[in-house]
């Protein structure tokens, strides 16, 4: 199952009762994994971390250091002795900046037992590189960058290749989301958001989360700036990785029972599913003795709209259809709410048998 994380930067934030403060609220909602940057830290910096860190781990976080060959310089580290950071209470270092492929594949039997998480949003030829060099895989994970930069976040393209083709040698990928909260900082000045995929950047921190989900590829979602609010912690905790949850705004003119079977119905695509629609048929069964009367019937239904089939359909009266195509409607489907814009990205990833639910 998918794991999920927060981030935080002591050396930024100079406050650790609020840092741990935060670790204690995502702990609560179920979060494991936690980030930091060790990129430019001093060494006053360095006893920040080892507190936090140390906190994090009484409260069941994986910590995850990021780190780069400067930082192993200034402290005096190699690749064959760990013992620096696993003094910092690290579970594991993310290379930020990679060395040979061998130098990482020899650090993934380091005897400290730290995972090593190497960077995914680069050509993979990199990772192809290390495996070359027969890494233990059990220690050997990835993670994507995030970028504070508006506009040099990965495409979605990119982001899809890279990931596909790392999950097809069998390694967690890792990729961040970015908090909405006004002031929600990373580890450096320039900060417009603090996401992976561009098309994040200004998006919910839940349709974020449900989007990376929707595409299989993520095994573990980071929040990659600080601090999230509480109620963007709990959405996020509250999100079925398994299932596609897309948001709708209902029509005026929906009934008490189609909002019954919009919201309280357990869906899932038709098998033998069309171009224009993502049927829903199995509360047409539960739904049979229902009234259903002929409601909003525009004559054209439109990609997003969400529908439920009226009495003049006859048996098949109480299916709900998600429209995939624009399709003429001739007065027997009731059109009853619309998929939100921002929310469209997800119909992408409707395919047949695949559970899906509606949420207001």
């Amino acid at each position: 199952m998918p794991r999920l994380g927060i981030s935080l930067y002591p050396d930024v934030s100079n406050d650790m009762e609020k840092d741990k403060a935060y670790l204690d609220v995502a702990a609560k909602y179920g979060y494991t994994r936690l980030f930091t940057n060790l990129l430019s830290v001093n060494e006053e910096d360095l006893k920040k971390f080892r507190e936090l860190n140390q906190y994090a781990h009484e409260k069941g976080f994986e910590v995850i250091l990021d780190v780069a060959p400067s930082v192993f310089e200034a402290n005096g580290c190699s690749y064959d002795d760990l013992s620096f950071f696993k003094d910092l209470y690290a579970d594991g270092i993310r290379l930020d900046e990679g060395f040979n492929g061998q130098k990482e594949a020899l650090m993934t039997v380091n005897p400290q037992r730290l995972k090593i998480e190497v960077n995914a949003s680069q050509d993979t030829k990199y990772i192809d590189n290390i495996l070359s060099y027969k890494p233990y895989r059990d220690h050997l994970i990835t993670c994507h960058n995030f970028y504070p930069q508006r506009y040099s976040g990965l495409s979605y393209e990119l982001f899809q290749k890279t990931s596909q083709d790392i999950k097809k040698n069998n390694l967690k990928v890792a990729a961040f989301v970015t908090s909405q909260v006004q002031g929600a900082f990373g580890p450096w000045p320039v900060n417009d958001g603090l996401c992976t995929l561009e098309m994040h950047r200004d998006l919910p921190i839940d349709l974020q989360v449900r989007h990376y989900y929707a595409t299989g590829l993520v095994d573990d979602i980071l929040i990659a700036n600080c601090y999230a609010s509480e109620e963007e912690i709990k959405q996020v905790s509250e999100i079925h990785p398994g299932k596609l949850t897309i948001k709708i705004e209902l029509d005026e003119h929906v009934t008490d029972v189609e909002k019954e079977i919009i919201f309280n119905y357990p869906h899932f695509v038709r098998g033998d599913m069309s171009e224009y629609m993502a049927r829903s048929t199995m509360s047409r069964i539960d739904y049979k003795d229902a009234i259903i009367p002929a409601g909003n019937t525009p004559q054209q239904l439109h990609r997003g709209d969400v529908c439920v089939l009226n009495e003049k359909y006859g048996r098949y009266k109480g299916e709900l259809h998600l429209i995939l195509k624009d399709m003429p409607n001739t007065g027997n489907i009731n059109l009853v709410g619309k998929v939100l814009e921002q929310e469209k990205i997800l119909l992408e990833f409707i395919e047949p048998w695949k559970p899906f639910a509606l949420i207001k």
